[in-house]
């Protein structure tokens, strides 16, 4: 189920208008969809097979809120397309907290500070 949802999400990732020029950078997409699988794998179920800094390596990018929006968008969708309404919860919930991780790591960086947003979605 992880490995569907990370694949068929990212494959709209790199087709949405927004979202696409963000991840340019990935030089190998399949190196990229293994790393993420094993990130959604340690968030969901704490197997702990992701061993990487996300916060760090994704500060550097110029993402802003309208980015974790439609970030969120797609992959609430997704979520509920894959997953069993339950466990699409689950992913949503960790999906929004990290959203709000990151956006709020983001402000801080550029001398703003964000309150989560995400987290309160409806």
């Amino acid at each position: 189920m992880i490995a569907e949802l990370v694949t068929r999400f990212y494959a709209r990732v790199q087709q949405d208008a927004l979202l696409a020029p963000i991840f340019t950078r990935v030089q190998d997409w399949d190196d990229h969809l293994a790393r993420l699988k094993n990130f959604w794998s340690s968030v969901v179920l704490t197997t702990g097979r992701y061993h990487g800094q996300p916060m760090r390596t994704h500060l550097p990018l110029p993402v802003a809120g309208d980015h974790f929006d439609r970030w969120l968008d797609l992959f609430e969708k997704t979520a509920r397309e894959v997953c069993p309404p339950a466990a699409a919860a689950h992913f949503i919930d960790k999906a929004r907290r990290i959203a709000d991780s990151f956006e709020m790591a983001t402000a801080t960086q550029a001398g703003r500070i964000a309150s989560p947003r995400h987290i309160f979605r409806s």
